[in-house]
């Protein structure tokens, strides 16, 4: 395990020096801004901020998070789009942004054409967690409350066009129930307004849902996915229920601005294929209920290519409206 670490360091090394020869300074030199397009406290911060201690320690330079939230992730994803292609500014964002260029009528970038993709990072299920002062004590009893008095039950989002907007249309539509979507700026404001009762539903990461479970503030209605997760056993799956179409779950990735040097999006992507592989790292993630899922830079360019097609599909299927 040594030796390969070894290697892998070694190859980063010599990428991230070729990279650098041109300015003739070695990347990195300075600070990395990780940039976190939801507000503190989410499933996204959760991540960004047990990534930033060990890519500090193995590209031997400071790693800040920041967190830049609105307009369900495009305000931040806007911020690195126009960054300066030098390696410096990252972008951590969730599947949402393979949804962004369908869901909104009009985006200040392009999220294929802007962006130049780094990895893959993890995938997660979603929970399904109801508020625990809603009457309804189970997802059929909260569909079956809100198929009898249409458009008077809310749920909660991260966002407008965020994934986990996405996913409640969806449920939404396979359900045959009416319930409106009430935005908010992240996990965590989202998370109090359902544990002040404010909305009776919403789908949660699984970083910040399944802490939120635990320790007792909300509570646990379905997971999508094909298998019950086992740090939730007793919480049945969306298809044992009958809903179908949220079978995957969702993921997070990693991007830099379009034009940044082919070198330091590989050196990148090596660093943090060994931060993923830390064991404390990975531990960590799992702990979480998500799976670190390193890939390369042309593979993860090609998951997302693909997941934009799979979310413009299920937008038009859903009768999902376009968004300002």
């Amino acid at each position: 395990m040594r030796a390969r670490f070894w290697h892998l360091g070694l190859a980063l090394a010599i990428t991230l020096a070729a990279a650098g020869g041109a300015s003739g300074q070695s990347y990195p030199n300075r600070t990395i801004r990780i940039v976190v397009p939801y507000a503190p406290g989410g499933g996204v911060s959760v991540y960004a901020n047990l990534i930033s201690g060990k890519l500090s320690e193995i590209v031997k330079q400071s790693v800040v998070v920041e967190n830049r939230p609105g307009a369900g992730g495009n305000v931040g994803s806007d911020v690195v789009a126009k960054s300066p292609p030098d390696g410096y500014t990252v972008l951590l964002h969730t599947s949402a942004l393979a949804s962004a260029g369908p869901l909104y009528k009009s985006l200040p970038f392009d999220p294929i054409k802007d962006f130049a993709p780094v990895t893959n990072v993890v995938h997660t299920q979603m929970i399904v967690s109801g508020s625990l002062k809603s009457t309804a004590t189970t997802l059929p009893e909260l569909i079956a409350e809100a198929k009898a008095k249409p458009g008077t039950l809310n749920y909660a989002s991260s966002g407008l066009g965020s994934s986990l907007h996405l996913f409640a249309e969806i449920f939404k539509n396979s359900a045959g129930v009416d319930i409106l979507h009430i935005p908010y700026r992240g996990d965590a404001p989202m998370i109090t307004a359902m544990i002040a009762g404010d909305v009776q539903m919403a789908f949660l990461p699984q970083a910040t849902g399944q802490a939120a479970i635990q320790g007792g503030r909300v509570r646990a209605l379905a997971v999508t996915g094909r298998t019950r997760m086992p740090q939730l056993s007793d919480t049945p799956t969306l298809l044992e229920l009958g809903i179908k179409g949220l079978e995957g779950g969702s993921w997070t990735g990693m991007w830099m601005p379009a034009t940044t040097p082919p070198e330091i999006v590989l050196g990148s992507q090596q660093a943090m294929a060994q931060v993923l592989a830390d064991p404390m790292v990975a531990e960590r993630f799992r702990s979480f209920g998500a799976e670190p899922s390193s890939n390369t830079p042309a593979q993860f360019a090609a998951q997302f290519k693909a997941d934009v097609a799979l979310f413009a599909d299920i937008i038009e299927k859903a009768k999902i409206p376009k968004l300002d």
